[in-house]
C-alpha cells in the first residue's frame, strides 16, 4: 500500500516528526556512560504515553520477529546495528549507540534513527561510520522530489556509503510509512537511477543508510529480533522522515 496524505495529513505528520526528534534529543541526552538500556525503552515509554502517541513497536510482531518486540524503542549497541531489542546491558564509555524510534501521533506515523558515541571516548573508525551513514541519508534526502523515481535516492544513498568504502546489504531499507509503520515503497540504500516509483507530493519516506564496518552480511540475535553484523564489527544507521511536496523533500523528523 502505498499513501498519498492529504495536507491536514501532512500537518499532522507534522506533529509527529516534531514529536520523534525531540524524543531522541532527549533519549540522546540522556544516555550516558552507566545507563542502562531497560531504562532508555521505560523513558521512551513514558514520553510515548504523555504525548498522548502510540508506539509503533510494543505490539509489532512481524513475519521476520519472533513474537511482539514488546519494547518502545530499538537500542542497537556496537555490533547491533538494526532491531536492537533492549535488555538488561549498561552502556559504557566509547559504546556506539543507535536509538530507532516510531510512534503514531494524530494517526501519522514518523519513524526516525540516529547512531552516536556514548561518553568522550571517540574512536576514528567508530565516527567515520556515523558520519557515512548521515551523509548517505543527506544524500538521499536531497535526491527527493516530485518526479523524481525511488531509484535516485537509492543510488544517491549508495554512492555515498560505497565511495566511503563500505559494502551496502540489501535487505533491510528504507520505506513508505502513513497510518501504519511499514508501506511500499520500499528504499534499498543502492540501486540503479530512473528506475522504480515516481515520487509524488504527499507521500511520506522513511530513508534510513546504515552500514557495518567491514562486512554486509547480518546474524539475528537469539532473542529473535536484534540484527548484528556478522563479523563482530560496529556498525552505525541514521534515518529521517521526509515528506513529498511541491517543491521538493521536507524532513519532518529534523527537530
Amino acid at each position: 500500500m502505498i499513501e498519498i496524505l492529504s495536507p491536514d495529513g501532512l500537518a499532522r505528520a507534522r506533529e509527529s516528526g516534531a514529536l520523534v526528534a525531540g524524543m531522541l534529543r532527549t533519549l540522546r541526552a540522556r544516555s550516558t556512560a552507566g545507563t542502562n538500556l531497560l531504562d532508555i525503552d521505560r523513558w521512551a515509554q513514558a514520553m510515548i504515553a504523555e504525548a498522548g502517541a502510540q508506539s509503533c513497536y510494543v505490539d509489532y510482531e512481524p513475519s521476520f520477529g519472533r513474537g511482539p518486540f514488546g519494547h518502545y524503542i530499538c537500542t542497537s549497541v556496537n555490533d547491533a546495528v538494526l532491531h536492537g531489542r533492549p535488555h538488561d546491558c549498561t552502556l559504557a564509555d566509547g559504546d556506539l549507540l543507535s536509538l530507532d524510534l516510531a510512534v503514531s501521533l494524530g494517526g501519522v506515523v514518523t519513524d526516525s534513527a540516529v547512531s552516536f558515541l556514548v561518553g568522550g571516548t571517540r574512536p576514528p573508525e567508530s565516527v567515520a561510520l556515523i558520519e557515512a551513514t548521515e551523509r548517505a541519508l543527506s544524500a538521499g534526502i536531497a535526491a527527493a522530489g516530485p518526479g523524481a523515481r525511488i531509484g535516485d535516492l537509492s543510488h544517491a544513498i549508495g554512492t555515498v556509503l560505497g565511495a566511503a568504502g563500505y559494502r551496502v546489504n540489501t535487505e533491510f531499507g528504507g520505506h513508505g510509512v502513513g497510518s501504519t509503520m511499514h508501506q511500499d515503497p520500499h528504499i534499498a540504500n543502492t540501486g540503479r537511477p530512473g528506475r522504480g516509483y515516481r515520487l509524488r507530493p504527499g507521500l511520506l519516506l522513511a530513508l534510513e543508510p546504515w552500514v557495518m564496518a567491514d562486512t554486509d552480511r547480518l546474524v539475528t540475535d537469539a532473542d529473535g529480533w536484534t540484527l548484528r553484523s556478522a563479523t563482530g564489527c560496529r556498525t552505525a544507521h541514521s534515518e529521517h522522515t521526509i515528506a513529498i511536496t511541491e517543491d521538493g523533500a521536507e524532513i519532518l523528523t529534523a527537530g
